[in-house]
């Protein structure tokens, strides 16, 4: 069974699973990044559970995923999952952001 055969198109709403588009870029990101991690983010009232994916070096993507999507996505591109609400989102990923501020920053002065 392949990546797209396990998740289906999200209704409006939220279903509770990851849409097929959805499912197809988190796949070529974490293909195209060294060292991917999912962290797992809580339903809140305006958005579904959300995966938000994390390379070594800090960069990352958030989509949503549904309950049972975040562990199927896992599973499916073999990369370890956990729950934001127990380990927090990494350093890395704020030092890329913060690098990310600077170089705006830098090139909005440039300009």
């Amino acid at each position: 069974m392949g990546l797209l055969s396990r998740f289906s198109r999200r209704k409006a709403g939220g279903s509770g699973k990851t849409s097929t588009q959805d499912a197809q870029y988190l796949a070529n990101w974490a293909k195209t990044h060294t060292g991917v991690e999912a962290y797992v983010e809580p339903k809140t009232t305006v958005t579904d559970v959300t995966a938000v994916l994390i390379a070594v070096d800090g960069e990352w993507t958030r989509r949503i995923v549904g309950e049972r999507g975040a562990q199927k996505l896992a599973e499916d591109l073999g990369i370890p999952v956990y729950d934001v609400w127990k380990t927090g989102y990494p350093q890395r990923m704020r030092d890329y952001d913060a690098r990310k501020k600077i170089e705006r920053r830098r090139q909005a002065e440039g300009s």
